[in-house]
């Protein structure tokens, strides 16, 4: 079957990483280190894919500077204290390989920041195998398309040819801002209701299923 694609953009967090959950707790934890109102778990959960200014303000609103940045630095120490245990979702290293093998391009767009995903990358040893990547520290938050719009120009490749996959609706209105098709998954942050409205071309459950997929179709 030949190819639908050339290039694979993926977010990171809660579509290859299994880190959802621990960055749930790293903002509501900080949250209450701060002293600021206490956060429920699903709305924090449901902000993972903004950049760290743009999650607080989706959180908190217009708080004073010093409050914001007391949080933004509180959760990044939450953060980087477990960030090395974050494992991969099983078959997500495999995938990748076996996709490089096969001469796909393949990228990252995340909400993470720059010093996060390459502790990120070298932890899991998968950094040579990703072309471009893109982070909000070098890119407006998503859902703006500028990660991908970078990412297609590094990669010499057309948005008729790119797939971007993520498991939040900031990670499918950025492809759509971009005129990239996207796959959704509802194993990470955000459940298959919130996904539903955005059209993706398929949507999946488990990551095995989103890699047999992958591997036969795109």
């Amino acid at each position: 079957m030949a190819k639908q694609f050339d290039l694979i953009v993926w977010d990171w967090d809660g579509t290859l990483a299994d880190s959802a959950g621990m960055i749930t707790n790293a903002i509501v934890d900080a949250a209450a280190q701060v002293g600021l109102p206490p956060l429920a778990p699903e709305a924090a959960r449901n902000i993972i894919g903004l950049g760290l200014r743009e999650s607080i303000h989706a959180l908190y609103g217009d708080i004073p500077a010093d409050q914001a940045q007391a949080l933004a630095a509180q959760y990044s120490a939450n953060y980087y204290a477990g960030e090395r245990a974050i494992p991969l979702f099983d078959g997500a290293k495999e995938t990748i390989v076996e996709l490089n093998r096969r001469g796909y391009k393949l990228a990252v767009a995340t909400g993470k920041g720059r010093r996060g995903l390459n502790l990120a990358l070298q932890h899991c040893g998968l950094g040579s195998y990703f072309h471009a990547t893109r982070t909000m520290d070098e890119c407006f938050s998503k859902p703006h398309p500028q990660m991908l719009d970078e990412i297609m120009d590094a990669c010499v490749i057309s948005p008729e040819r790119t797939l971007m996959i993520g498991d939040t609706s900031y990670d499918l209105q950025m492809a759509k801002n971009a005129d990239v098709q996207a796959v959704a998954v509802t194993y990470g942050a955000q459940s298959h209701d919130k996904l539903l409205s955005y059209n993706s071309i398929e949507m999946f459950h488990q990551f095995d299923d989103l890699s047999a997929w992958l591997l036969a179709h795109a």
